[in-house]
């Protein structure tokens, strides 16, 4: 009998904390539009079936209505460890060397959007590399815009 109480305290518990999860994404704010921000921000961004919400702490920083999305981009910055690599070079010249040729990447998505009564903006986010691509699917899926690889564009003066 003891099991069994034991089990279903378990399983209510297991639920309630389940419901309680955070279900937002954690991005850095690296520029833009939205009032009240500044670079470098940590924000949660939300998706929801009609709209995108950025919040800090528990403000809500900025709403954006799906339907008003009008492109959605994304790209890497890659870099090498330079700065990393120097300083362990002075501890241990090896691991130094060896750190200096590993890679770094930093996801980041642009958000436009234009909802046809004067509010226009975009923001620029970075995302953690595991979930870039869910922060992606999840964008696409509401605002049904596919996104674009801004490493692929070319610019041309």
């Amino acid at each position: 009998m003891f099991k069994k109480a034991l089990a279903v305290a378990l399983c209510v518990l297991m639920s309630v904390a389940g419901l309680a999860a955070d279900d937002g994404y954690k991005v850095d704010y690296d520029g833009g539009s939205v009032t009240g921000l500044k670079p470098g921000s940590d924000l949660k961004l939300y998706i929801d079936k009609s709209a995108v919400r950025l919040a800090k702490g528990k403000a809500n920083a900025a709403t954006i209505p799906a339907d008003a999305i009008t492109e959605i981009s994304y790209g890497q910055d890659v870099h090498r460890r330079v700065g990393a690599a120097i300083g362990l070079a002075v501890v241990s010249f090896g691991i130094g060397g060896l750190m200096a040729l590993t890679k770094s990447k930093k996801h980041y998505i642009g958000i436009t959007w234009d909802d046809g009564k004067g509010n226009k903006g975009g923001l620029a986010i970075q995302a953690d590399k595991d979930d870039y691509r869910g922060l992606l699917a999840g964008l696409e899926g509401v605002s049904g815009k596919k996104a674009v690889n801004s490493d692929t564009m070319t610019v041309k003066n």
